[in-house]
């Protein structure tokens, strides 16, 4: 054992991490990868995934999240290379995430974090994203002068809807969403498909923002929550993602709902380009539209400074300022 982890740690320390330039940038990667019941282990840049059928390679700067089910062991050089290329990874059980971890995000820059907040702690700001969000999910509908109550009620009116529509279009017998995270089993197949769709697409969200350096815990229709954020830019694609995808799922009758939608909800999420999308909503909602570029020069962006205590004025870091201010 200590020959091995010896030459585990020079094999280590031969791989050079790869620079956030030479990453795949959070819309070109897959939206996620689940696996269960294997070890995940390292071979250069690339997560392997071994079961008794054989060996899968991830590449790792490719992923944007990783889903991981019961029975998964993971080597500390897998977990670090899931780090060093800002992958996102949930733990996932019983249909729903249990818990989130993720590396370095790929932006380097602050910029949408502190966008994020300063929106947040401003109630004129708060709403005008909360209304831009509602516009986005309903086309059409000027909601410009509509209280958060009312967006709610609209909101309320527009999914039951949806649900009836998607019950219609498949066949598949809907009376209302009843999900219990203690009771996954307990319920019946079209809760199941959508809990565990729905599980997926709040991975594959919590990846973007993570990868925009954003945080998920500062939500701007959902509070309370550290996940508020995520289910704030779910709610903006379920209608053609997790949702469709779990109707279609249990309209298939193979017995495996919740496994079978997995497959349903990913090529969704490839055709309609979602985690492209996401990025450039997410930038039109924070930035200046001067500011939203393609892949601005601020994503890379890592220079340290420090506030200067007068509006955005900042100073660098790494000098003595005891001169210049006393």
């Amino acid at each position: 054992m200590r020959s091995y982890d010896i030459g585990s740690r020079v094999a280590m320390a031969e791989i050079v991490p790869p620079s956030v330039k030479e990453l795949g940038r959070v819309r070109d990667r897959l939206s996620f990868v689940y696996v269960e019941r294997c070890v995940l282990h390292r071979d250069s840049n690339a997560i392997t995934a071994t079961d008794q059928q054989g060996t899968v390679h991830i590449p790792a700067a490719m992923v944007g999240a990783l889903l991981i089910g019961p029975g998964v062991r993971a080597s500390h050089a897998a977990v670090a290379l899931l780090g060093s290329c800002g992958v996102t990874v949930a733990w996932i059980g019983e249909g729903a995430v249990r818990c989130y971890a993720t590396g370095r995000p790929l932006a380097r820059s602050s910029r949408m974090l502190e966008a994020q907040a300063r929106a947040f702690s401003n109630q004129s700001e708060r709403l005008r994203v909360a209304r831009q969000m509602y516009e986005l999910r309903f086309p059409g509908e000027d909601v410009s002068g509509l209280t958060m109550q009312q967006l709610r009620g609209r909101e309320g009116a527009r999914v039951r809807a949806l649900y009836r529509n998607e019950s219609a279009r498949t066949g598949v017998e809907w009376d209302r969403r009843d999900f219990d995270p203690t009771a996954f089993d307990a319920g019946d197949d079209i809760n199941r498909a959508l809990s565990a769709a729905n599980a997926c697409l709040y991975g594959t969200v919590t990846a973007v923002i993570n990868a925009l350096g954003m945080t998920p815990g500062l939500g701007f229709v959902h509070v309370g929550n550290t996940q508020s954020f995520t289910y704030d830019v779910a709610d903006l694609v379920k209608a053609e993602t997790s949702i469709p995808a779990a109707f279609d799922a249990v309209a298939l009758a193979d017995g495996q709902p919740d496994r079978t939608v997995r497959a349903l909800l990913r090529d969704r999420l490839v055709r309609a380009g979602v985690m492209d999308r996401l990025v450039k909503i997410l930038q039109l909602l924070f930035l200046e539209a001067s500011e939203v570029e393609d892949e601005p020069e601020y994503f890379y962006n890592d220079e340290l400074s420090l506030w200067s205590g007068r509006g955005e004025q900042r100073l660098p870091s790494g000098e003595n300022h005891w001169e210049r201010f006393s």
